[in-house]
């Protein structure tokens, strides 16, 4: 028998429901496999075995009662951003030592409804800040992926980085991520998995730690576009405790799979045409072009006027509203507290000792840009920016485009303690530079595997979608995946 871990969710649920093993087995071969690879990986923060086997038990007894959900049985591993009952929930940071909630967050709960397993929460960057998975106060996690002839420990990008090296190592079936500005498209390039951040208020926001609240939003990181589909149908819903999350019918996101591209229009962004792109990214966006057109779809170029201000726009809105959602964290009910002579005094220690240097340098920016004075010529301005760049997507789909294809990241995953990157936080903030735009906008993205380039690195290319259409991005990113094939890292863990 294959490997169990190995089999993706669509392969492992139709062998679940054939009885070929139990969901206990399973789960025990993703525990054994965590055992034997998380010392390398620094995927897992924390593991919840018993949890797991319990709920692995309860499903084998659904599986028997002819009761399964849609993802009965399938063992998944959650970013520790979302509140997990009872199990610890720190956003990887140290200003939340111990803390454990006691309520679930509406994403997770809808996959345990569905009969998922949860094997335990992943590492990610402190408060999903970050492109690389450094900032964590557990340390980076590490990409299982590795340069042709190197031992060189590379990022698996961030924030969601222990989401994507758990789903590329085979840690878990897939994963719960969040992306603010890219954070589930740019670590999913970077480890040969599948990652789609679905369109704003798709998902519900209640229970996910916020970092910044009109941009952040949950998906799934998957090792195929069919799995990614399955995932996002249970994850997203709507949500009376979450108003910004939308009414609208789910669709069954798998049926899009191996739909047809014909009579469709896709563009291409000339403004994503940066300096100093990698010659392998551009051939590698060229040959996602001829892709595309080989299964049906007719190719337009686009203009997005207003993409090269997104970065400087969103490293403005982001931030402020980080400063906002940061400021309940004051050692006072949870977490981590540091005594002072006085309460403001234990506010600040507590502050400077829990928070790490990436978190302090954006609440700092965030709080300067709400300041009086400055909140006019900054944060205001940065808002309108964010109505043109919505703007420019709006214009290029009622031009009749119905999906963008674009880069994700600058290059494939640079290594661990990159000193260019570690003492330059801008060249850091350029990671996101084809990512944001999305977020700003609202819009769907789905980064899918379309490659690797010289060093034997996956890279990824990015579809773009209609809002409230991630049929679309499915269906295309499965033209792709099937043109492109997939990617296992080799075992070196």
């Amino acid at each position: 028998m294959t490997e169990l871990t190995s089999l993706t969710i669509a392969e492992a649920r139709e062998k679940l429901k054939a009885k070929e093993f139990s969901a206990l087995e399973l789960t025990d071969a993703y525990l054994k496999a965590i055992d034997a690879a998380n010392g390398a990986l620094n995927a897992y923060v924390a593991l919840t075995p018993e949890k797991a086997r319990e709920m692995a038990k309860a499903s084998d007894e659904r599986i028997a009662a002819g009761k399964s959900g849609d993802l009965e049985g399938i063992p998944l591993g959650v970013k520790d951003l979302f509140a997990t009952r009872d199990v610890h929930t720190q956003a990887c940071s140290h200003i939340l030592d111990g803390f454990k909630p006691k309520y679930e967050s509406t994403v997770t709960q809808n996959l345990w409804d569905q009969g998922a397993v949860m094997l335990g929460k992943l590492n990610m960057d402190e408060f999903a800040m970050g492109s690389s998975n450094e900032s964590s106060w557990y340390g980076p996690a590490i990409n299982p992926w590795r340069a042709n002839g190197s031992e060189q420990k590379l990022v698996p990008g961030g924030s969601s980085g222990g989401s994507a090296a758990a789903v590329a190592a085979h840690l878990c079936a897939g994963a719960t991520a969040t992306d603010t500005g890219g954070s589930i498209r740019q670590p999913a390039a970077f480890t040969g998995t599948v990652g789609i951040k679905p369109t704003y208020g798709r998902c519900s926001r209640f229970g996910i730690v916020a970092y910044a609240s009109s941009l952040d939003q949950a998906g799934p990181i998957a090792r195929d576009v069919r799995d990614a589909a399955i995932l996002l149908k249970s994850m997203a819903s709507v949500d009376s405790k979450d108003a910004t999350s939308v009414n609208l019918p789910v669709p069954d996101y798998e049926k899009a799979i191996g739909q047809s591209l014909k009579g469709l229009k896709i563009g291409i962004p000339k403004e994503y045409r940066v300096d100093g792109m990698p010659e392998e990214i551009e051939k590698l966006w060229a040959q996602g072009v001829q892709w595309l057109k080989d299964a049906g779809a007719e190719v337009v170029d686009i203009s997005l006027p207003h993409t090269k201000y997104a970065l400087p726009a969103y490293y403005i809105v982001a931030p402020a509203e980080a400063s906002s959602n940061l400021a309940r964290y004051d050692g006072v009910r949870y977490g981590l507290r540091v005594d002072g002579k006085d309460i403001a005094d234990m506010y600040e220690k507590s502050r400077a000792a829990g928070f790490g240097k990436e978190v302090q340098r954006r609440i700092m920016v965030g709080t300067y840009v709400l300041s009086a004075g400055y909140y006019d010529a900054y944060y205001l301005k940065a808002q309108k920016v964010r109505t043109l760049i919505k703007r420019d997507f709006e214009d290029a789909f009622h031009a009749g485009v119905d999906a963008i294809l674009a880069p994700i990241t600058p290059s494939s995953a640079f290594a661990v303690g990159d000193e260019e990157l570690a003492s330059d936080p801008v060249k850091m903030y350029l990671q996101d530079v084809f990512t944001i735009t999305v977020n700003m906008a609202g819009l769907p993205g789905l980064s899918v595997p379309a490659g690797l380039d010289g060093k034997g690195l996956p890279l990824g290319l990015q579809l773009i979608g209609k809002p409230f259409e991630e049929e679309t991005l499915f269906k295309t990113a499965h033209a792709i995946e099937q043109a492109a094939g997939k990617f296992t890292p080799a075992k070196w863990w």
